[in-house]
């Protein structure tokens, strides 16, 4: 899946495997390994990838 949020100055994406969504945040899995935490109310966009 791919997210973008809003961050201080602007916008950030992260791409990745969502592993959960509980209690407000989402956790996203880069393909580097990284995990990225992401605030619900931050959130303004989130749309599914296909599988390479």
């Amino acid at each position: 899946m791919t997210t973008r949020r809003v961050v201080p100055g602007g916008f950030r994406d992260a791409v990745g495997v969502l592993e959960s969504w509980r209690d407000g945040v989402l956790a996203v899995r880069k393909r580097d390994g990284t995990l990225v935490e992401i605030a619900e109310e931050s959130l303004v966009a989130a749309r599914v990838v296909p599988a390479r």
